[in-house]
């Protein structure tokens, strides 16, 4: 056999056969509230599921916070399931700049890049599997844990009840915290602050997010009234397009700026690292691109010297972050997508979050628990 007959079977036995695609509702145990995106009463999650010609299966998924999931299907579904067949499911790079052009000039980074991501993971776990490899060491191999946080949407919280979930995040083992900001009347925000502090005692760190609410003169004041509450990162104070205001509020105030999850390019994340002078990056891997499109953010961000962080996605993100050496913290979201896996997040008594062993990307989702949310198929 030639070199290129050898070449034309391997590719003929990576070469994508079929593509699925799967959209779900699934309800939210209780209304959760930012300042920007105001009520979730459910989360919507799009799953891709791809096979090759040699049958080995990866499953993909992005998820909203309850708007746009069916724009994302049908970007995968009439889109590029068709564009996808029979590529080479190998080629994961080439693919993933295919994607980003086939439909650049309608979609350059938003809703594209949720669909691209989807199939990106789907790849990824196809690769994982074919190595006999769990992501973490595909992905870089630098641990198999990462330090995190419970990441509230809690903004519409009493005092009373916000104190009673940041205690149930204590006693899950949680080392770090994360609460919204952003009332109207910033003087409410600051005593909620005061009050979890007090909670959790000087030593836990924990985090503000006002989910780009405020003009970059409020976050200034709001972060110089909460300067004396030992804040890990003030997080999407003003709006992610003003990189500039970013910086303006980085100078004026003494806590690190934190912001990623509304960039969904690697430009933009360029962007944010010359100009924003953020102190933390936080890809997305439903929107960045997949596994290929975090990397890179994970890349450009060591290369800044900046920790990279994450946003939701735990079950899956638990596995990039801990690959990654310049690691910071990674969030557990609000969203329970890993409550509809076959393997719930992990914290050992470190309060570290632990990357599955198994082949593949480690998110296998329980279908029978799924199910009954599916809207589309």
């Amino acid at each position: 056999m030639t070199a290129i007959s050898r070449l034309e079977t391997a590719t003929l036995s990576t070469a994508v056969e079929s593509v699925a695609v799967e959209y779900y509702q699934i309800p939210l145990a209780e209304v959760l509230s930012d300042a920007k995106h105001g009520d979730h009463y459910h989360f919507e999650l799009v799953v891709c599921r791809i096979r090759t010609a040699d049958g080995f299966e990866g499953c993909g998924y992005t998820y909203t916070g309850g708007k746009g999931g069916r724009a994302i299907y049908s970007l995968i579904n009439d889109e590029l399931k068709p564009w996808l067949q029979g590529k080479d499911a190998a080629r994961i790079e080439h693919l993933w700049e295919g994607m980003q052009y086939h439909l650049h000039y309608v979609g350059r980074g938003g809703l594209l890049s949720f669909a691209i991501s989807a199939v990106d993971i789907a790849l990824w776990d196809i690769k994982c599997k074919r190595l006999n490899l769990p992501l973490w060491k595909v992905a870089g191999g630098a641990s198999n844990k990462t330090p995190c946080y419970a990441g509230g949407i809690d903004l519409n919280f009493s005092e009373a009840k916000l104190l009673d979930n940041i205690q149930g995040y204590l006693n899950n083992g949680f080392k770090a915290v994360k609460i919204k900001v952003g009332k109207e009347d910033y003087r409410e925000d600051v005593a909620r602050v005061k009050a979890v502090r007090e909670l959790i005692g000087p030593d836990l760190e924990f985090m503000v997010d006002a989910n780009y609410s405020l003009t970059v003169e409020k976050a200034i004041r709001f972060g110089r009234a909460i300067d004396q509450y030992n804040i890990g990162w003030f997080e999407e104070p003003t709006i992610p397009d003003d990189y500039q205001g970013y910086a303006r509020i980085a100078e004026a105030i003494n806590i690190p700026l934190a912001m990623g999850e509304n960039l969904h390019t690697i430009y933009e994340f360029n962007y944010a690292a010359q100009q924003a002078k953020v102190g933390f990056l936080q890809p997305d891997a439903s929107n960045i691109g997949g596994v290929t499109g975090w990397l890179k953010a994970a890349q450009l961000a060591y290369a800044y010297n900046l920790p990279v962080c994450s946003h939701g996605m735990q079950e899956l993100h638990v596995s990039l972050m801990s690959s990654q050496a310049n690691c910071g913290m990674m969030e557990v979201h609000s969203f329970p997508i890993d409550q509809y896996t076959k393997r719930p997040l992990v914290i050992d008594d470190n309060g570290l979050a632990v990357a599955p062993d198994t082949p593949g990307t480690g998110v296998e989702f329980d279908l029978q628990l799924l199910r009954p949310h599916q809207k589309m198929l």
